[in-house]
């Protein structure tokens, strides 16, 4: 039996075993914290990128993918596990994009979304909550009502608990320290807790992956970003649709607790929440849904996303070890893009036909940037 290791226990990481696992791969995934408690767990859990008009072909197919094959995967995940990811398909209403309008519109008819425009009295009737300042003058709202979401904390909860079922192993609170080769080929990885020997070795640690990488070979440009988010404790109804509103999202629970994010900060692999960032998207939320005033902030977090410089993760073979593989640099899309994404790996690793064209996502030599000190992640997507 083959043997696969894993480096990185998020959404990426864990979804890549599963697929592996399900088509008779032995897999064993070394994560240097606890399984899916990093930008896995923090995320939104939306099923779409934010903007999509904004992002290149590449985004869009994996994203496309992944929302035609999420509803299946997550039920099965569910089945296996017992843990519910709370997959709702809530809709996706999109506010004050008038000056994007024309993209936005080009990007629908190319790619056969259904945008429906809605304004005044209809915006008030989908979503009564919204604040008198979204419904003003001639306001237009955006709906997309077959975009979904997952509950992040609860899908990778789900997801350990069904790689253990199916057999993979999970080596937790192990760190990766070298890879062991022979030549140009991956044999395995050193960690803290000793040697692990496999076929293949997929980096899929996040905003972790270019500083593994980088010690032994060309690593493309992953930086951490960070997204400080909060959530309200508040009831169903208060709110019944994901609303985007100048770049902050408010996402409705099932058990009616509000999320509303988030920031984008670039101060390395600092986590640490701040009041300042607190109140901030407090006064965000009530701009938008003016009834979360009624209801208290239940928690303040913050996550690293794994930002690439366009948007597009990194899935392939590395060009300089063979049987060393990359899934990294998701940025914001992690869960919508990841589902596609993995498969589209392990299509590779497994030499099966690809899903969607692999080239855009290879680490050619042109994507392996290594003097990156003029490169400024905030002009990423």
């Amino acid at each position: 039996m083959n043997k696969t290791l894993i480096i990185g226990a998020g959404i990426i990481g864990m979804l890549t075993a599963r697929l592996l696992r399900q088509a008779g791969v032995s897999v064993t995934i070394i994560e240097q914290g606890y399984a899916g408690q990093e930008s896995s767990w923090a995320g939104g859990g939306i099923l779409s990128p934010l903007y999509p008009w904004r992002y290149s072909d590449p985004v869009t197919a994996l994203a496309q993918w992944g929302q035609a094959h999420y509803p299946d995967v997550l039920a099965d995940i569910q089945q296996n596990s017992g843990i519910d990811p709370e997959y709702l398909q809530s809709g996706l209403l999109y506010l004050d994009i008038e000056d994007e309008l024309e993209q936005a519109l080009a990007w629908e008819k190319k790619f056969h979304y259904p945008f429906e425009c809605l304004s005044g009295d209809a915006l008030k009737a989908i979503e009564p909550g919204l604040s008198d300042v979204s419904l003003s003058g001639n306001k237009q709202g955006w709906l997309t009502s077959s975009i979904g979401q997952v509950r992040n904390p609860r899908l990778v909860r789900a997801l350990r608990e069904d790689l253990l079922a199916l057999g993979v192993t999970i080596e937790q609170q192990t760190q990766a320290l070298s890879f062991i080769s022979e030549g140009e080929v991956v044999k395995g990885v050193l960690t803290d807790k000793g040697s692990f020997y496999a076929d293949q070795v997929v980096v899929a640690g996040g905003a972790w992956s270019a500083r593994l990488l980088e010690q032994w070979v060309k690593a493309p440009k992953i930086a951490p970003v960070k997204g400080q988010m909060i959530v309200f404790k508040a009831k169903p109804g208060v709110v019944s649709r994901i609303v985007l509103s100048k770049g902050r999202y408010v996402i409705p629970r099932k058990d009616g607790r509000v999320v509303l994010g988030s920031t984008l900060e670039f101060n390395d692999f600092d986590k640490t929440t701040s009041d300042t960032v607190l109140e901030e998207l407090k006064q965000e939320a009530y701009r938008i849904i003016p009834a979360l005033r009624d209801y208290p902030v239940e928690k303040q977090w913050a996550g690293l996303r794994p930002g690439s410089i366009d948007g597009v993760p990194y899935i392939g073979e590395h060009p300089e070890l063979k049987n060393l593989y990359l899934n990294a640099g998701h940025f914001r899309n992690g869960v919508v893009i990841g589902l596609a994404s993995c498969q589209l790996l392990v299509n590779q690793l497994l030499s099966q036909a690809s899903i969607v064209d692999p080239k855009p996502y290879l680490l050619s030599e042109e994507r392996l940037v290594n003097d990156c000190s003029q490169i400024d992640l905030r002009t990423a997507i």
